[in-house]
C-alpha cells in the first residue's frame, strides 16, 4: 500500500504541467526572435549553395541584390494600405533604410565589403559571400514586415474557420452525431506547426515569390485546421 502511494506521488510530481496562457504570451517574442533567426541562417546557407553550385543566373551576391529590389517593389506597390499602420511603405521602407544606415554605411562594412568583393582571390569570394549574406538578411527583415502586415488576413481565417467550425459542431449535437476524440486531437496538434511551418517556408525561400502567392494557401489551410478542431470538439462539456 505505501509502495503504491509513493508511486501515484512520483507519478504526479513527474507529470508535466502545461504551460499556462501567460507563460505562452511572455514567450512569444522569444519564439518569434527564434523564428526569424532560424529562417535568416537557413536563406543565407541556400543563398551560398546556390552561389557555390551555380544554381543562380546572375553572378555573386547579384541574385540576393535582385531578390531584394523585387521584395521593396511587391511592398511598394501591393502594400499601400493596412490595418496596422497607418502608412506602411513610408514606415518599412524607413525602417530598411535605417537598418542599412546602421548596420552596414555607419559601420563602414558596406562600403568594404562591396570594394573587396571586386577583387580576386580568396579575398573578393569571401566578401562576395558576405554580401549576399547581407542583401538576405535584408530580404528577410523585408519579409517578415510583409508578414506582420498580413497577420489580419490569419486572424481573419482563423475567426471565418472558428465559427465555421462551431455551427458544424451544434449541427453534430442537435443531430445525434458521432464524435471523434482522434479528429480533434490531431487537427489540435497540427494548428501551430501549419501557422509556424507556412512562416518559415515563406521567410526561408531562396527565390523572389509573391506574397500572395504563398500567404493565401497558407492562411487557408490555417483555417481549415482551426475548423476541423473546432467542429470536431466534444458535443457536451
Amino acid at each position: 500500500m505505501a509502495e503504491t502511494t509513493a508511486q501515484s506521488t512520483q507519478s504526479r510530481h513527474g507529470r508535466r504541467t502545461p504551460p499556462g496562457l501567460l507563460s505562452r504570451l511572455l514567450g512569444l517574442p522569444f519564439r518569434i526572435v527564434a523564428v526569424l533567426v532560424f529562417s535568416i541562417i537557413s536563406a543565407v546557407l541556400i543563398e551560398w549553395a546556390g552561389m557555390a553550385f551555380q544554381w543562380w543566373e546572375q553572378p555573386g551576391a547579384e541574385h540576393a541584390l535582385h531578390m531584394m529590389h523585387t521584395e521593396v517593389g511587391w511592398l511598394d506597390s501591393h502594400f499601400t494600405q493596412s490595418l496596422l499602420l497607418s502608412n506602411p511603405v513610408v514606415t518599412v521602407q524607413a525602417a530598411v533604410n535605417a537598418a542599412f544606415d546602421t548596420v552596414l554605411i555607419k559601420t563602414g562594412i558596406g562600403p568594404a565589403l562591396m570594394q573587396y568583393s571586386n577583387e580576386s582571390g580568396w579575398l573578393g569570394t569571401v566578401a562576395t559571400y558576405l554580401l549576399a549574406a547581407v542583401y538576405i538578411a535584408l530580404v528577410i527583415l523585408v519579409r517578415a514586415v510583409i508578414l506582420f502586415l498580413t497577420f489580419p488576413l490569419f486572424v481573419m481565417a482563423a475567426l471565418v474557420g472558428f465559427v465555421d467550425g462551431l455551427v458544424r459542431r451544434d449541427l453534430r449535437k442537435f443531430g445525434a452525431g458521432r464524435e471523434s476524440a482522434f479528429i480533434y486531437h490531431h487537427a489540435k496538434r497540427w494548428a501551430g506547426p501549419a501557422f509556424v511551418t507556412g512562416w518559415l517556408l515563406y521567410l526561408s525561400v531562396p527565390w523572389s515569390i509573391h506574397p500572395n502567392t504563398f500567404l493565401l494557401p497558407c492562411a487557408s489551410l490555417f483555417g481549415l485546421i482551426v475548423s476541423i478542431t473546432a467542429g470536431s470538439f466534444k458535443k457536451y462539456l
